[in-house]
């Protein structure tokens, strides 16, 4: 059956969108903190290289697995429910995930143990909670959004959220790490538990009316769908690559030692993240550009970042060459996230936002424990991967024709 939506009044809708993006931010925020350490957290609890990679692996699983499930509950259960729920259980993974990594550094847990413990929490646990954060936010801009101008807009609104949380984060991750390693991880509990309170008492729930009993679920090979998934798959294999491997280049390119190490990794990702936003916000939300243009225009700009990354240059280039790829992906995702979504109706929206976050995930289970094991055989190897992956993308962004089409809005059905 369809039925008419009736757009909600701004009055309700704008403290709604801030609070739903909110979560965005802190969530990828506390996730950026702890990322610029890592490399150096892996050499002080004697973790190698490939092990830092599974971790991260089992994270993108979770997410995989568990993306479209919180998309659909995000449509039948409401936005709150959904959000009050992930940020405690992201809170708790994280303050266990400190306490092990402090127990591995007294010696009181080691090998096997500290290892599976890491990737309990960190990686199963923490993603888990990690899956519901975009496809809830995707799902609900999508819904306030009836045009494509506006759902790019408004898809580079979610994409700016987590720009932000890449500049703020990469730079707090790495001040903190400048006072121990310990500090940061100390500090993202208390951070995420922060906004769980927050968005359990300031959130209003979702009326019956704009709940969806049973949401569909959307399938890979659905035809509207399928190149942009496929477009994105290697467009974020070609990230997967250059998320772990970069604090591993800078590490042993350009540091000293492992605390002055994560400082100038939180530089480099701080200034991934200030690409990001100056995509999305000084660009994206200024021209009027359809989803395919994005799409081309970004992953060039991205590839151009990866082959400076590749080569053996100042850090001043690498940084150069990380604003580039970090630019790059700021004006692919509003693209590569509202071009599928203007296809859907509004049951739909829910699966297929957690269809694309699934689609993302996919891509990191593979792609940083191949990166980390081609980095050991040689070190700009996965760089120079990750540029083949990205040519092969704008080659297909050239050629589908799926991205030479036109985007309608279609009639929303319940």
């Amino acid at each position: 059956m369809s039925t008419t939506v009736t757009e909600p009044s701004s009055a309700p809708v704008k403290p709604q969108v801030g609070l739903v993006l909110s979560v965005v931010l802190v969530m990828f925020g506390c996730q950026m903190i702890i990322n610029p350490i890592v490399p150096a957290l892996s050499r002080d609890l004697g973790l190698a290289e490939w092990q830092i990679g599974l971790m991260i692996s089992s994270a993108a699983f979770t997410i995989m697995i568990a993306s479209q499930f919180w998309g659909r509950k995000s449509v039948s259960w409401g936005r709150k429910p959904v959000l009050v729920t992930v940020t405690f259980l992201a809170g708790a993974a994280s303050a266990v995930f400190a306490l092990v990594s402090w127990l591995g550094m007294v010696g009181l847990v080691t090998g096997v143990a500290l290892f599976g413990l890491l990737v309990l929490f960190r990686g199963v646990v923490f993603g888990a909670a990690m899956s519901a954060v975009i496809p809830t936010a995707m799902a609900y801009i999508a819904d306030i959004t009836p045009t494509e101008k506006e759902r790019v807009k408004g898809m580079a609104g979610v994409g700016a959220m987590q720009g932000i949380a890449m500049v703020v984060g990469s730079l707090t991750g790495g001040l903190l790490a400048a006072m121990g390693l310990l500090t940061p991880l100390i500090a993202v509990p208390f951070i995420i538990f922060t906004a769980a309170v927050l968005i359990s008492v300031r959130l209003r729930p979702d009326s019956s009316a704009e709940l969806v009993r049973n949401p569909p679920r959307i399938s890979p090979l659905d035809s509207r769908v399928w190149p942009f998934l496929l477009a994105g798959l290697g467009m974020f294999t070609a990230l997967g690559f250059v998320q772990i491997i970069t604090g591993f280049l800078v590490l042993d390119r350009y540091s000293t030692d492992t605390r002055h190490g994560a400082l100038l990794t939180g530089v480099a990702l701080l200034f991934a993240g200030l690409g990001t936003l100056t995509s999305q916000v000084g660009i994206v939300r200024r021209v009027d550009w359809r989803p395919s243009r994005l799409l081309r225009i970004g992953c060039s700009v991205a590839l151009v970042g990866y082959v400076l990354m590749a080569m053996d240059i100042s850090y001043p280039l690498f940084v150069a060459g990380v604003y580039l790829s970090g630019t790059g992906f700021g004006l692919a995702m509003p693209g590569y996230t509202a071009g599928p979504s203007l296809l859907m109706n509004k049951a739909e929206q829910g699966g297929m936002a957690g269809l694309i976050n699934a689609n993302n995930a996919l891509t990191f289970i593979i792609a940083p424990t191949l990166a980390t094991a081609l980095y050991g055989v040689w070190a700009p190897l996965p760089m120079l991967v990750a540029a083949g992956f990205m040519a092969t993308v704008i080659v297909f962004l050239w050629t589908h024709p799926r991205f030479k089409r036109a985007r309608t809005v279609p009639t929303v059905g319940v």
